[in-house]
């Protein structure tokens, strides 16, 4: 088993549904993408450069979708937190039914034009 999935299937099942839902969506929008596993959790790369992370916060009870670009982007700044980072802007999930596919679907798009 890949250290991604390892990973994965060590987190509860409410985070499980966040990070196999986001996969899915970036595999979707972002076919070549490559999900590996960087700095002890799952990072999508994207033509060979960091894309974006999938940290779930236990402490916290949320996921973190984190852009590696994330102060680039331009649209949906209402959705993206920045927290003291200096590149990254982060979507952040508490479950599944609070992801708006949409939004999460924009961010990713417009990401991938960096």
């Amino acid at each position: 088993m890949k250290p991604t999935e390892e990973y994965i299937l060590k987190q509860s099942p409410e985070f499980q549904g966040i990070l196999f839902y986001v996969i899915s969506v970036v595999e979707q929008e972002l076919p070549s993408t490559e999900l590996l596993f960087k700095w002890g959790i799952p990072y999508f790369y994207w033509n060979k450069k960091p894309f974006c992370y999938l940290a779930p916060n236990k402490k916290k009870g949320f996921v973190d979708i984190g852009f590696a670009k994330g102060f680039q982007l331009k649209h949906n700044q209402e959705y993206l937190i920045g927290e003291n980072r200096n590149t990254v802007k982060s979507l952040r999930y508490y479950n599944l039914d609070s992801i708006p596919d949409t939004i999460l679907r924009a961010v990713i798009n417009e990401a991938k034009s960096l």
